[in-house]
């Protein structure tokens, strides 16, 4: 399986405290339709770690259902604790997902060889596509290029990393010890395009919620050869790029959602709502857009 091209961490819905399937569905549906590559449920973006594990299962089910194999679904299946995290990949290949994207344990902050360890042990339970996610202003531990290769070349699981460290000598380090065969998805929307020039596939993306059809354009555009437009998406996102973290992810995405009417505006604590100037320089960037 080739995970190549745009994939969105799709926000997960809530509407009264419960996931919101009918939105949810509908979200995914026009992600599809604007030409989206493949679709993340319950990354980060998503919001899983306030998600219970019945309501993560029912969000993977629903987006497999959903996207109905038109495009690859790579489910959020990570956790801190090994034995949880076997247990959620588990659970993604039952329910149809083409491959899992698997944290680094966040909070216990790991060495290299736990880094190690604990993959190999997912790995030695569940046999499907693994993307490895690197993360370390969420986790505290950055995964290092070395221990990559090392990974990539012991377990036939690991296909790829999605790098979100920003780090492009870092991306540079690890498509070099890992070889052509690494897949390496930015997990940062900032440097997609310099991360394609080194040697990158594509990106699991949060600006993409709003505008799935940019990001693949981009992508699709550096594929084909056509670098001028390329550069021009690239530039032309970086606006509602950063308008997309002008706080904590996913707050702002999810208030852009609720703007263009695709989603209530809900969100679980510890995360609260955009403060009142920040809200107003969303939707600005938004309107400055067309978005809304």
């Amino acid at each position: 399986m080739q995970f190549t091209g745009a994939f969105t961490a799709l926000v997960t819905p809530f509407k009264n405290g419960v996931v919101d399937e009918e939105r949810y569905r509908e979200l995914i549906e026009w992600q599809i339709e604007q030409g989206i590559n493949g679709v993340v449920p319950c990354g980060t973006t998503g919001e899983s770690a306030t998600l219970s594990h019945e309501e993560h299962r029912e969000v993977i089910r629903i987006c497999v259902d959903q996207a109905k194999k038109r495009v690859p679904v790579l489910a959020g299946a990570g956790s801190n604790n090994t034995k949880e995290a076997i247990d959620l990949t588990r659970f993604a290949k039952e329910a149809g997902a083409d491959g899992a994207l698997l944290i680094t344990p966040y909070y216990n902050k790991p060495t290299q060889e736990g880094l190690y360890q604990h993959f190999k042990a997912i790995a030695a339970e569940v046999d499907m596509p693994f993307i490895l996610y690197n993360v370390p202003g969420r986790t505290g531990t950055n995964m290092l290029p070395c221990t990559l290769a090392r990974l990539f070349k012991d377990i036939p699981q690991v296909k790829g990393v999605k790098e979100a460290t920003a780090n492009l000598t870092q991306v540079s380090d690890i498509i070099e010890q890992c070889g052509p065969d690494f897949q390496v998805l930015s997990g940062d929307d900032f440097t997609v395009l310099p991360l394609l020039s080194l040697g990158g596939c594509g990106v699991i993306s949060v600006v993409s919620n709003i505008i799935p059809d940019k990001m693949a354009g981009l992508c699709k555009a550096f594929k084909d050869g056509d670098i001028a437009t390329a550069r021009k998406l690239h530039f032309d996102m970086q606006g509602l790029c950063r308008a997309m973290f002008i706080e904590t992810n996913p707050i702002p995405v999810k208030t852009s959602l609720a703007m263009m009417g695709k989603i209530s505006l809900e969100m679980r604590l510890p995360l609260v709502p955009l403060m009142e100037q920040n809200e107003k320089t969303l939707r600005s960037c938004l309107q400055s857009k067309g978005l809304l």
